[in-house]
């Protein structure tokens, strides 16, 4: 089956989100497929994230791997929604619907809410995360 071939030995692609909605998307493929790069790829260098379930928040890549390695580790299943849009100047502000499922131990558990992103344009067309707030609608 496909799901256990290791994702390191897939080439790795910047994030190619043409639209702030691309990069929901984005997100919810790298869970599912427990691509821990492509969601980096996604956020801007020095984005801002907070972390579930606790709600911590992490800095720059490197801190944003260490704070979502531990969520990805767990199997993950993501399904999101966007569920509005806010876009001016080369910003976008989006609301997105999220369900999380891991299994930890044997048991699965899901976790879910309403997430604001803040997104920038870059000078190559593409969208980066800048800010996400999973935990912004609990």
């Amino acid at each position: 089956m496909s799901s256990s071939t290791p994702m390191s030995s897939s080439p790795r692609v910047p994030s190619s989100a043409r639209t702030p909605e691309d990069l929901h998307a984005i997100i919810e493929e790298a869970f599912n497929r427990a691509d821990l790069e492509a969601f980096l790829d996604a956020h801007d260098e020095q984005a801002t994230v907070v972390v579930p379930p606790d709600g911590r928040s992490a800095r720059g890549r490197e801190e944003i791997r260490a704070a979502v390695a531990p969520l990805f580790a767990l199997a993950p299943d993501m399904a999101m929604v966007v569920v509005k849009k806010l876009e001016a100047d080369g910003l976008a502000l989006t609301h997105g619907r999220w369900t999380l499922a891991v299994t930890e131990d044997g048991h699965r558990s899901e976790l879910f809410g309403l997430g604001t992103m803040v997104s920038r344009r870059s000078q190559d067309g593409t969208w980066r995360i800048v800010l996400d707030d999973p935990l912004a609608g609990i």
